[in-house]
């Protein structure tokens, strides 16, 4: 090529080559256009947000109606009455008078106990208080010798007044022996240890033979009243604060609605029961208040230690919004929904959340009957954004058309 022909990228511009070499200017031409084949595709731009199809969000619409709110609190049962049986002397175990896990009646008979050693005791003191009579008896004698001859100074006053000293002392030494009798008595009674309540009485703590009471009162057993039976659960200072905002709106006492006791098995206790309690204070470690519930327990079925759930249910005579809790979001105490208006607009918008029933909220301000809230895929949605909205049916459908076209044979129409 002759110095200053067109080269391929002159041919293209119509420009002289700046070169003299037709070889350097060749080269060039093919790596400018390998450089415009390999940049075109990084050219292309990529779809902008609003190209994309609004994503897909379950909806419900929100109801007004005079549903009854329930509302259940998880807890324990425990027992009103839980007596420990322990010996109150030091002996021996002679006998055990008790079938382990048996219903007994207030007085009877649980253990024996070795009594010799409180009959010995007992005849002692006995023997103590005769003493103290006897010589009880000559002090009086002595001051009604006195008195006669003091009157008449054939002795000296002083014998007359130790004389009379004597009497008294006599007669605090009988009260003493008294005193000692009776508690030989006592503790002799000790020995036949009896039930000091009716209840349902657990496993024995001690065998025959066993030395019990000695340095410390030993337990013996232990007695539950079993009827009624308490439940204790513990609420939490929200809830209750509602649960006040509640009776104040609508007129309820709590302490007046009907407790229903769910057991481990989703059984109903058969008996109604009733708040009876609530602690004065809330505990700080936990924010919840401790509050009890009692419920009649004839059958004994129901035993300290089962864990169970109480329900209440709340007949509020006005209408009520009640939504999902899925469909509250909460930040900072408080509570959000998402809103689809009816251009299919997400709008995120505070209301004010009432008492918790079940799975759902009582909302109290801040929608109306009619609107349709985001119940699932609240993340997806963004404030003002379009977004597709389906109703459960509809989804349900959708996923039922899915699937028939999935298993569809090939080739066929």
């Amino acid at each position: 090529m002759q110095p200053g022909s067109p080269c391929l990228t002159d041919r293209a511009t119509a420009s002289p080559c700046p070169g003299s070499s037709g070889r350097w200017c060749r080269g060039f031409s093919w790596i400018g256009l390998l450089a415009t084949a390999l940049f075109v595709p990084g050219c292309t731009k990529a779809p902008s947000p609003s190209s994309l199809p609004p994503p897909v969000v379950l909806i419900a619409e929100v109801t007004a109606s005079n549903v009854p709110v329930v509302i259940e609190y998880i807890g324990q049962l425990d027992s009103p009455q839980n007596v420990e049986v322990r010996a109150r002397v030091e002996a021996f175990v002679e006998k055990v008078l008790f079938t382990e896990g048996a219903t007994v009646n207030q007085g009877d008979p649980l253990y024996l106990l070795d009594t010799k050693p409180f009959f010995e005791r007992l005849e002692a003191a006995k023997g103590g208080l005769a003493e103290a009579w006897a010589a009880l008896n000559k002090y009086e004698k002595d001051v009604a010798r006195l008195r006669p001859l003091a009157e008449k100074r054939a002795i000296p006053q002083q014998d007359l007044d130790n004389a009379i000293a004597s009497v008294e002392v006599g007669r605090a030494n009988v009260q003493t022996a008294e005193a000692r009798l009776k508690s030989s008595e006592l503790d002799l009674s000790y020995c036949d240890v009896r039930a000091p309540a009716s209840g349902r009485i657990g496993a024995k703590e001690v065998s025959v033979g066993e030395l019990v009471g000695k340095g410390q009162p030993t337990l013996l057993a232990t007695i539950s009243q079993l009827d009624p039976i308490w439940f204790y659960g513990n609420i939490s200072e929200v809830d209750f604060l509602r649960g006040l905002e509640v009776e104040r709106r609508f007129g309820l006492r709590f302490i007046d609605v009907p407790l229903t006791l769910i057991l481990a098995d989703g059984s109903e206790h058969a008996e109604p029961g009733r708040w009876v309690f609530a602690d004065r204070a809330v505990d700080t470690t936990t924010g919840t208040l401790r509050a009890r519930a009692v419920f009649p327990n004839p059958g004994g079925a129901l035993r300290p230690g089962m864990f169970g759930r109480v329900r209440m249910v709340l007949r509020i005579d006005r209408p009520s919004i009640l939504v999902p809790q899925r469909a509250v979001q909460e930040l900072q105490g408080e509570h959000f929904v998402w809103v689809v208006d009816n251009a299919n607009t997400a709008t995120q918008r505070p209301v004010k959340a009432g008492v918790r029933a079940g799975s759902a909220w009582v909302i109290d301000e801040g929608l109306q009957a009619g609107e349709r809230i985001i119940v699932e895929g609240a993340q997806k949605a963004r404030q003002g954004a379009p977004v597709h909205p389906m109703t459960a049916e509809e989804m349900a459908q959708a996923a039922a058309e899915r699937q028939a076209g999935a298993q569809k044979p090939a080739g066929k129409e």
